[in-house]
């Protein structure tokens, strides 16, 4: 593969070298993303202003006026709603064909997304979304050019993609509905086509152990220098590739001796830091030696939001990441105390302010107006066209952080515990005691009789939990939330947490008897009830009764 390695590289770091060179001005990004946000909002609205939904909301009235007008005008047409708002039309462009409804035109493709707690869900994904999505997908290699990343050498080898299923269904309108991974198959275009693994054959199973064991079985023998996926199953991956190199008689005691020239892993879908010290030891054997060069996402099904676009730093548990201000999408954001209002307050990337904690809000080139993806942020530098008043955000690109699920979070008692606090808690407790885990999830513990209020930690582990896990967990929540401290005062409001430990693997059986195993499939880091822990520790029970 030689000669299409070096094409490869080549080429790809001359598509990406101006938009490299772009991405760097920092400056121009502080100074003009809120025009450049307005100016795909009134984009939006005049693709849309002769379909169903934009005649019944006058977006052709709407992008006829001045930008401030537009907005205010815009947030009073269209209420904030979820995906339940659009079932209905969603399902007459899906299941009817019908053109011009949301978007104009037919939609052909349609992800299939389902949450733990919810039913399946249909995401619609345009002509223009996919140009998005791979406009986005440019921006990963554009910024690790940025970072020093030599393309050439990165492909020199092969790029690994641990996705979905790439299977798509097709009705008898013509209409695919799949796995977002599926449907975005055709974004890898030549030259990539020449390095992607794990191939089409591979790509298109379903069934994730079996999909997983093709993938080890492929990718040990091959020269992978670029990964892409969530780091739970980049790990599961690992794991088996290290059993597959030793029944084979290789001496391979970490990645890094299958994989020596593996320089870049591209991941997202949940917050890394709690498996920053497996994916270490899976790669080298050592906590203190990383990847070379990690890049995190935020990826959704509904539009790409945001890239990172910093190297990581040692002394950055989570590096922040740059919303994708100019892919055709416009992005608000509404005060977390305020989703469930009648009329939420939204604002704009550069109306935000720093320490609120913000639901992000979609307007996409698919037809999803004002739409509510439910994840939780926080910024960390805010676009301003002039100066950053005293006490703003940094003046800069839009960065922000994942923080939570607006619908997980745990209050049982007043303790106000989000995903943040459970995701810290957990890095800070195995950091602390040394403790590898794996997946966990958090839920309230109910008084009864002889049982106090408090909180459950199941938590992958391989063997038991040592006391000091869960009172190193107890301190770093204490150390995060005001409210659960004071719970905590002298035992009394709640007791100390109990942490249950369950074998690796734990979390992937559960999901798997959901029907949710593999692609973007996760568990909540916590839950406000105990339905999804006590399913979780059932599944646990009945596979020790039967092994």
């Amino acid at each position: 593969m030689g000669r299409w390695t070096s094409i490869v590289g080549h080429a790809l770091r001359a598509r990406v070298a101006r938009r490299a060179a772009r991405l760097s001005d920092t400056r121009w990004w502080a100074e003009h993303t809120a025009r450049v946000q307005r100016a795909q909002l009134r984009g939006l609205l005049r693709r849309a202003a002769g379909c169903e939904f934009g005649r019944a909301h006058g977006f052709a009235r709407l992008a006829s006026l001045s930008d401030e007008e537009m907005l205010a005008g815009y947030r009073a047409a269209v209420p904030v709603a979820d995906w339940y708002a659009f079932r209905e039309p969603i399902a007459r462009m899906r299941e009817g064909g019908q053109p011009d409804v949301l978007w104009p035109g037919p939609v052909r493709d349609f992800a299939q997304t389902s949450g733990t707690t919810a039913g399946d869900k249909f995401i619609p994904v345009s002509r223009e979304m996919m140009r998005s999505n791979y406009r986005a997908s440019l921006d990963i290699f554009a910024h690790a050019v940025r970072f020093g990343i030599s393309l050439p050498g990165v492909m020199g080898g092969w790029c690994l993609f641990i996705g979905g299923s790439t299977s798509v269904e097709t009705n008898e309108h013509g209409v695919r509905t799949g796995d977002l991974s599926g449907l975005v198959t055709g974004l890898i275009r030549w030259p990539l086509s020449e390095v992607y693994l794990p191939g089409r054959e591979v790509a298109l199973m379903s069934d994730w152990p079996a999909k997983i064991d093709a993938m080890a079985r492929l990718c040990v023998d091959h020269d992978v220098r670029f990964i892409s996926g969530m780091p739970s199953w980049a790990m599961v991956l690992f794991g088996r590739m290290l059993e597959i190199a030793r029944e084979r008689g290789r001496a391979a005691s970490c990645i890094r001796d299958l994989w020596p020239n593996l320089r870049v892993f591209v991941h997202g879908g949940v917050k890394y830091a709690p498996f920053d010290p497996r994916v270490r030891r899976f790669w080298s054997g050592d906590e203190g030696v990383d990847i070379p060069h990690r890049v995190e996402l935020y990826p959704a099904s509904e539009a790409f939001v945001a890239i990172q676009d910093e190297p990581n730093r040692e002394s950055v548990a989570q590096p922040s990441l740059r919303l994708c201000a100019d892919h055709g999408n416009f992005f608000e954001f509404v005060p977390l105390e305020e989703i469930d209002s009648a009329s939420p307050r939204a604002f704009a990337c550069d109306e935000v302010e720093p320490g609120v904690r913000y639901v992000v809000v979609l307007t996409t080139c698919a037809g999803l107006w004002r739409y509510v993806l439910g994840d939780v942020v926080e910024f960390d530098s805010v676009p301003r066209a002039s100066q950053a008043r005293a006490g703003d955000a940094p003046n800069g690109p839009c960065r922000l952080r994942i923080v939570g699920r607006h619908r997980h979070f745990i209050n049982a008692f007043g303790e106000n515990i989000i995903v943040e606090h459970v995701e810290n808690a957990v890095a800070s407790a195995a950091r602390e005691t040394g403790v590898t885990v794996g997946e966990f999830t958090a839920a309230p513990v109910y008084p009864g009789e002889g049982r106090r209020p408090g909180l459950e930690l199941a938590v992958e582990i391989a063997g038991e939990a040592p006391a000091a896990f869960a009172e190193a967990f107890d301190r770093a929540l204490k150390s995060q939330n005001v409210d659960y401290t004071t719970k905590r005062t002298g035992d009394l409001g709640m007791a100390p947490p109990v942490v249950t430990p369950l074998p690796p693997g734990a979390f992937h059986r559960w999901l798997e008897s959901r029907g949710k195993l593999g692609g973007q499939h996760k568990c909540p880091r916590c839950a406000n009830s105990r339905e999804i822990i006590e399913s979780l520790l059932a599944i646990v029970a009945l596979d020790r009764v039967s092994g």
